[in-house]
């Protein structure tokens, strides 16, 4: 097997998945706050709920269609990069994405043309549902990615068959396997860090405008759902990621060793290393500040307990050290960054001096960039700490690639996605920004719309939402779902 080959496959599928995890956790939260505001409508009438729901949906289809595009790029790699990978864990992963299609992707796509199109062709309480189809069927997506990537990090429900390069998993317990040691932990995390990124990505646009002094109206009732969100899933990630930390020390010591840059296991307490620079060689944090019994006490409850350190293992087990740890301590880092901000900033709402300050504006719109920066490198920790394994302890990276691929066509194929990802994402920076830039409907628009689609007998009072039952709805829903496969682009332009 050609090492090169390897190497340059592990970094396309890394550049890959990369890419590709922009785009779900902005919808997963995109889609729990477009519920929230759809729900505020319905309950108030105030039309300005409406106009940021709309708005926010179209935002989440963009979105949602480059998810989609790259997603199914990155699935294809198993076959062609990761041919004994995909041998490997075919019968475990093939129950995972199955369940997936069934359960997550029909119900989200199908309710998505009505979420898009719908506005006008149904009635608001069955747009309001087909709403909250979407969401739930972008978390439950989630679900199904997550088991079958924690069944890597920590195997069961299982039996090996086979032998030699022939050897697979083979499914004796689709709930063992579902349920394995890390799944619930993984998922709480994840889906906590796309609520983060979507709570920021409402308030950096808001703050956006009024920072302009553009849509004021609209941006100040974005605050006031979006900050007490981010707030509260901001604190929650500090719970699900100690939590899940426990897990990885349990079940990954190594990995939990890189994450910390902890090296040499002793009698007393393990330190915890607020930052540093990690040498392999000298087998020591450089640089470093570290709190003494920390990692002891978050671990064990007790400041004297030993942790496990890297010096247990054979140093070809491994994971690379240093890329471990500086990704693990920024998103550790910038969580923590996220709930003094938020926390701060609730307490200026609460004061009604939070729009005055308009350094705090300016640090909210950059908020939505560093929410991302924070999902990407939380995945890089968990990936990278888990090698040199791509099955935990049962099938290393190195012997899982595809034998018949050459590095030269590794190469080519990583520069012609690598062109196309990057037009992707221009093009979506592009359309993001005109959309923004055109801003939402004004509530008296959409109330004199909504007027024109009223008979005169049951005309609201001004500014009074009354919902008003549609004719032949099934017949809208299937003339919504032929326009969005007939014209994917209108929800683009």
């Amino acid at each position: 097997m050609d090492p090169e080959a390897v190497l340059l496959s592990r970094i396309q599928f890394g550049l890959t998945v990369g890419f590709h995890y922009v785009f779900p956790p902005i919808t997963i939260g995109l889609g729990l706050l477009m519920v929230i505001m759809e729900g505020m409508f319905l309950r108030t009438g105030n039309r300005q709920y409406e106009a940021m729901a709309r708005f926010w949906t179209r935002l989440f289809a963009l979105t949602f269609t480059l998810g989609v595009a790259t997603g199914v790029v990155m699935e294809f790699q198993f076959g062609t990069n990761w041919a004994t990978y995909s041998r490997f864990v075919g019968d475990i992963f093939g129950s995972a994405l199955a369940a997936e299609a069934i359960f997550a992707f029909f119900l989200e796509s199908g309710f998505l043309a009505i979420l898009v199109f719908g506005w006008d062709r149904v009635g608001p309480r069955m747009h309001f549902f087909s709403t909250i189809m979407v969401s739930l069927g972008s978390i439950l997506s989630a679900v199904w990615i997550i088991v079958a990537n924690s069944w890597q990090q920590t195997p069961a429900g299982f039996r090996l068959v086979g032998e030699g390069p022939l050897q697979r998993a083979e499914l004796v317990s689709f709930w063992a396997a579902v349920f394995n040691p890390s799944t619930l932990d993984r998922l709480l995390h994840t889906l906590v860090g796309a609520f983060i990124l979507g709570g920021f990505l409402v308030m950096s646009v808001s703050a956006y405008y009024l920072l302009k002094r553009r849509h004021e109206e609209f941006a100040r009732l974005n605050f006031r759902i979006a900050l007490p969100f981010t707030t509260v899933f901001s604190l929650a990630a500090l719970g699900t990621g100690h939590h899940q930390a426990q897990v990885v020390a349990a079940h990954q010591p190594s990995k939990l060793a890189a994450f910390e840059g902890h090296f040499k296991t002793t009698a007393g307490g393990a330190p915890l290393y607020l930052f540093g620079l990690p040498d392999e060689q000298e087998q020591r944090v450089k640089y470093g500040l570290a709190v003494p019994g920390m990692l002891s006490f978050l671990i064990y409850r007790d400041w004297n307990t030993p942790v496990q350190g890297l010096d247990t293992f054979r140093p070809e087990d491994w994971p690379p050290i240093n890329a471990t740890f500086q990704a693990y301590h920024l998103m550790v880092g910038l969580g923590m960054l996220f709930i003094v901000f938020t926390l701060y900033a609730s307490l200026l709402q609460w004061r009604g001096r939070l729009f005055e300050k308009r350094w705090m504006l300016r640090l909210t719109i950059v908020g939505a960039v560093a929410a991302m920066i924070a999902n990407q490198v939380g995945w890089v920790a968990a990936e990278i700490g888990r090698q040199p394994w791509i099955v935990w302890e049962l099938l290393r990276t190195s012997e899982a690639a595809s034998k018949a691929v050459s590095a030269a066509e590794v190469k080519t194929s990583m520069i012609m996605f690598g062109l196309i990802y990057l037009t992707l994402l221009l093009l979506w920076l592009y359309l993001m920004g005109s959309k923004i830039q055109a801003g939402p409907e004004q509530p008296g628009e959409l109330a004199a719309e909504a007027l024109k689609r009223t008979p005169p007998a049951a005309a609201p009072q001004a500014g009074i939402y009354q919902p008003v039952e549609k004719p032949l709805a099934s017949h809208a829903i299937i003339m919504a779902s032929r326009r969005m496969w007939h014209g994917i682009g209108t929800a683009w332009g």
